[in-house]
């Protein structure tokens, strides 16, 4: 726990993702990165050289998932949650009938988690995302997009004033698997049928085979995102600079 602690005040500080007085609504949606992203939030608040608040969110998409051991986290945790019902995954799959469901899917989630916590008053909304999905989104961006290009850690929203913070991003997924077996965090089964079936699990699996041949590929690849000297693409602010996304 602590040296993930370290490693995301370390991006929570590099990239002043965590203002005095915020209201952060993290994104639970009950995977293994999500439910660690709120307990290191949680535990980061008690010395937090800024005082913020916590809540947490979780979208019934309506695939029929159970949130149970959620609630009865968040009411361990003292974390205000709330369980917001969509038609997402009717308007996906029965409506639309989409073959790729993932970006449609994404983008509705997004929307409405974002909505939500502007409407419950937060300032920040917090994704679980880690270093190996930074990595895959930049290798999936060149490979299928021909393009670079990824998610940042912090990007403000100017269409509903909200911003979107990412304090995993130094954090790999070997490491939340191994916090979230010894802490036995209640990990929710993910229903979707197109669940393990994407060009991002593709992805996921080839750089894990990479790294066999290319030892510290994962911190080579990152580096690409950091290296703004070269590629300004995760570039850490000067000042109370915001990256502003008007979409």
């Amino acid at each position: 726990m602590q040296k993930l602690l370290s490693k995301l005040r370390r991006c929570i500080n590099d990239y002043k993702l965590i203002d005095e007085n915020d209201k952060i609504a993290v994104g639970l949606s009950g995977g293994k990165d999500s439910l660690t992203l709120l307990q290191l939030l949680k535990a980061y608040q008690r010395f937090s050289p800024e005082k913020f608040d916590i809540i947490a969110i979780t979208l019934d998409t309506g695939n029929g998932a159970d949130f149970k051991p959620l609630v009865d986290m968040c009411n361990n945790l003292d974390i205000e949650y709330h369980i917001i019902k969509t038609d997402i995954n009717e308007i996906v799959f029965n409506i639309r009938k989409e073959k790729n469901p993932c970006s449609l899917c994404a983008k509705m989630r997004r929307g409405a988690l974002n909505d939500t916590s502007k409407k419950l008053g937060c300032t920040k909304v917090a994704l679980g995302h880690n270093k190996n999905d930074a990595i895959e989104t930049l290798l999936m961006s060149m490979f299928y997009e021909g393009r670079l290009s990824c998610f940042l850690p912090k990007t403000y929203l100017s269409r509903i004033d909200i911003t979107v913070i990412r304090p995993m991003l130094y954090i790999n997924e070997r490491e939340i698997n191994s916090l979230a077996r010894k802490c036995n965090l209640p990990i929710v089964k993910n229903p979707c049928p197109a669940d393990r079936n994407t060009k991002r699990q593709f992805m996921k699996e080839l750089t894990y085979n990479l790294e066999k041949d290319f030892p510290n590929l994962e911190d080579r690849l990152l580096g690409c995102l950091t290296n703004t000297k070269q590629l300004q693409i995760w570039e850490k602010p000067s000042s109370n600079e915001e990256t502003v996304d008007k979409s």
